[in-house]
């Protein structure tokens, strides 16, 4: 495979696609330490505790943005020996730091400050809250500018595998982007809910507003995070590929002139655009041990080109028994069903002026 991946097209699409998401990741940083910054300042000059809760927010979101940096850049390092498989599983432990960054330095903190604010509230320096309100704002917008940076991407990947943009989010390879769409979601709403709540403040006199804005921005990022972190344990796990792509190379090996019966397939995630294949297979009777390597060699090829997220496929060549032929055709059926239905569901959801979407 060549050096440079200008050479090959396949690397140079994974680098562009990592160009990209670098990009993404380094817009949200940026936001996010200069509002880190202006929140902090604001909110111990105000004393304001939902500012203070929106700051630490701010802290953790630059920090996992930094663990997001780090994941682009090494899980793109090649297999070794004491890695065979290679590292795309890094974007995966780098994501769930990322969850216990949100969960701990922003949740945890947000929880505290409101709990404090409820339970002893003390004098707020109300006359400084323009300077809340002025921060707010901004963080308001440039949160939004990130999170639309952040909602293009996703879009235009949706659109070029011809998915809904809701299913692309939950379903996408990139955790990455899934993680700063997340965190800019809940970073706006976080700021509507500090909003909120000093606005409360001001009107009634009652600092407990605040505190009540702390502890609903605290429950908010705990659930981002919990969420964020089951995502990434499943994946960490052995999360197997995508059911289309598993019925692609099911296809693929059922119509080889070789293979009677396709008796197991077992897949698995290995990172953002690679996966394990196995796969139990009976041959035709007549081939000998010349034969059989050559086309073992040939159909792992041939399926590694037309599912290129296969990069690794190892064939198991058995006899197949009466249950197993029968446990192949009730899944050789299941998956021409399975493709039916996904086949009108992604023509349903397509956007009328994407390729191949149904006229109105």
């Amino acid at each position: 495979m060549p050096d440079d991946p200008r050479q090959d097209p396949q690397r140079a699409a994974k680098h562009s696609g990592d160009g990209e998401t670098r990009g993404t990741v380094l817009v949200a940083l940026l936001a996010n330490v200069v509002i880190a910054a202006a929140k902090v300042v604001g909110g111990v000059v105000a004393a304001s505790p939902a500012l203070l809760s929106e700051a630490a927010h701010s802290v953790a979101d630059s920090l996992n943005e930094v663990f997001l940096l780090a994941s682009l850049s090494r899980s793109r390092r090649r297999p070794d020996a004491r890695h065979p498989f290679g590292y795309g599983k890094e974007r995966y432990f780098w994501s769930m730091l990322a969850a216990v960054g949100i969960f701990v330095t922003g949740g945890c903190f947000s929880f505290y400050q409101g709990l404090h604010t409820l339970l002893g509230p003390g004098g707020a320096n109300t006359e400084a809250y323009p300077v809340v309100y002025v921060v707010l704002l901004v963080a308001l917008a440039a949160e939004g500018s990130s999170l639309l940076r952040a909602a293009r991407q996703v879009y235009r990947q949706a659109r070029r595998l011809g998915r809904s943009f809701g299913r692309q989010l939950r379903e996408g390879d990139d955790p990455t982007v899934r993680t700063v769409v997340a965190e800019d979601s809940t970073a706006v709403l976080g700021v509507l809910l500090a909003i909120a709540g000093v606005w409360l403040h001001q009107a009634t006199g009652r600092p407990g507003w605040e505190g009540v804005a702390s502890l609903a921005i605290a429950l908010l990022l705990m659930y981002v995070a919990y969420r964020l972190g089951r995502d990434a344990k499943d994946l960490l796990v052995g999360q197997a590929a995508d059911p289309a792509l598993q019925r692609e190379a099911y296809r693929f090996l059922s119509r080889q002139a070789e293979i009677d019966t396709v008796g197991q397939l077992l897949t698995m995630r290995l990172g953002m655009d690679s996966a394990l294949l196995a796969a139990r297979v009976d041959l035709y009777r007549g081939l000998d041990s010349e034969d059989l390597e050559e086309v073992s060699g040939r159909i792992k090829r041939e399926l590694h080109e037309q599912c290129p997220q296969f990069d690794q496929v190892f064939l198991d060549i058995a006899d197949a028994d009466r249950e197993a032929r029968r446990r192949a055709e009730r899944h050789r059926a299941e998956l021409d069903g399975a493709e039916r239905e996904r086949a009108e569901r992604e023509r349903a959801a397509r956007p009328p002026d994407s390729p191949g979407a149904p006229e109105g």
